[in-house]
């Protein structure tokens, strides 16, 4: 399973529940939930560190003996938000008075942390690329900007016509001081049209080792794409649909790092 159509996935009250069992990764893991207004929903981490990332509405987490409110925002095309870290072994409560729809961001770790607040002013909001391969990429938790015991994870807005992930990169090997070696995954929201019309975009992996991981995905609001290894990029959104999509990575290393390597044919004049 690699690529993951909207309610393939489905289990339980989960939209999309993707974690070792199901997904065939080892450390990383995604959850999405919708929450109807005035409910709940009670989850335990188990081995796992988790965020709760609110995709649209707001919410209240309760965490062991923490009480974390987030904001939230109107959708994931109007800015960044809030968000909530809660460590392995514990019971996890979110509660939404007006209700909304939520990722669950989760990584297999060895250290438990306090449950801790993100804040969206505290977001490292980054401009990256230019031309068509512009992109904002809002690095909420990534390695050098929030302490997770392994999880990383970002958000990346790709205007509509426009490609991101480019030029493709890679970790899949260990290679201390160049690559680290982290699964990863995509979920995906394409923003509607003026006119309410549906928009899509596209993702390539291709294999970088004999029998490796391949694929060229038409993705839409709600599917998924699972990277255990091989180049990934491009990511192209649909002329006059942004394309949201969350990363969530993880991997073995002992060093909580991102470390890449570019495809050497596509580099010129792109990074």
């Amino acid at each position: 399973m690699t690529y993951v159509p909207k309610g393939s996935a489905a289990e339980g009250p989960y939209a999309l529940e993707l974690d070792p069992k199901r997904s065939g990764l080892v450390y990383s893991a995604l959850r999405v939930i919708d929450i109807e207004p005035g409910a709940t929903h009670s989850f335990v981490t188990g081995e796992s560190e988790w965020i709760v990332l609110p995709l649209t509405g707001g919410c209240t987490v309760h965490a062991e003996n923490e009480i974390i409110e987030l904001l939230g925002r109107e959708d994931v095309f109007s800015g960044v938000s809030d968000f909530a870290y809660v460590p392995r072994d514990a019971h996890i409560q979110i509660a939404s008075g007006a209700g909304g729809r939520f990722a669950l961001a989760g990584a297999k770790c060895e250290r438990r942390l306090p449950a801790r607040y993100g804040s969206a002013p505290e977001v490292s909001v980054e401009q990256r690329g230019s031309g068509d391969c512009a992109r904002e990429v809002r690095n909420f938790a990534s390695a050098d900007a929030f302490e997770c015991d392994r999880l990383i994870a970002v958000e990346v807005i790709t205007p509509g016509g426009n490609w991101s992930s480019y030029p493709p990169h890679k970790h899949d090997e260990h290679r201390p001081g160049v690559e680290a070696e982290l699964e990863e995954i995509y979920y995906f929201e394409i923003e509607a049209s003026g006119e309410g019309r549906e928009g899509f975009g596209y993702q390539r992996v291709f294999p970088s080792r004999p029998g490796g991981t391949d694929v060229l995905a038409e993705v839409r609001t709600g599917d998924a794409v699972l990277v255990p290894d091989g180049w990934h990029g491009p990511s192209i959104a649909q002329p006059g649909h942004s394309m949201y999509y969350l990363n969530v990575m993880a991997g073995p290393g002992e060093e909580r790092e991102w470390r890449i390597c570019f495809h050497p044919d596509h580099t010129e004049g792109y990074r």
